[in-house]
């Protein structure tokens, strides 16, 4: 039935598009994105407890938490944290990323893993890997937006003072773009 719906969609969408048959200007007005570093450590001389994913509660700074993956090889990492990058960083600039993962930034690692697995060892945390995800929110604007800022449709802020300002991600459907059968998805960091 899931399939189905997809393959209507898909044609729906198809036929829009062959006949003119939407708006005139179909441009979505897309919410400005922020962006963070996420630094990943791997755990050596020390076995890893874990067989399965481990989630803790998400941080309140962005992002998921410090969780427990395995590869498969059978080797542990641990991340990603969330270094934000600038608010006005566009995307554009990659050269400008330090990707090397900074090896101070495992005490930060420690605290947080030993919240759900007390019996980690000291030095058996070594730097791994990093990548920037896309964000809707940035929390160092959190402060600087009125309630007249907020915008529910993704405007440009992305951001506000009320409950909704840490904005994960957004779904847009028809109603925001104009395309029937056309769902846009955005802010949406892991499958």
């Amino acid at each position: 039935q899931e399939q189905l719906l997809q393959q209507q969609q898909q044609n729906d969408a198809n036929d829009n598009l062959k006949n003119n048959n939407h708006p005139k200007d179909t441009r979505m007005q897309l919410p400005k994105q922020y962006y963070a570093k996420g630094n990943y450590f791997k755990l050596e001389n020390q076995k890893s407890p874990f067989t399965r994913l481990i989630y803790p509660l998400p941080d309140p700074k962005g992002g998921l938490g410090v969780h427990a993956t395995m590869d498969l090889s059978g080797s542990t990492r641990f991340g990603p944290d969330v270094q934000w990058l600038p608010p006005d960083f566009d995307g554009s600039e990659d050269e400008n990323i330090d990707w090397n993962v900074d090896a101070e930034r495992s005490k930060l690692f420690y605290d947080a893993i030993r919240e759900y697995w007390p019996g980690l060892e000291d030095g058996n945390l070594v730097p791994d890997y990093s990548g920037v995800r896309p964000k809707l929110w940035n929390p160092d604007l959190r402060n600087s937006c009125s309630k007249s800022d907020n915008n529910d449709d993704g405007g440009d802020e992305g951001v506000s003072n009320n409950e909704n300002w840490m904005k994960d991600f957004m779904v847009a459907g028809p109603e925001y773009h104009g395309v029937k059968g056309l769902i846009v998805l955005l802010g949406m960091e892991s499958p």
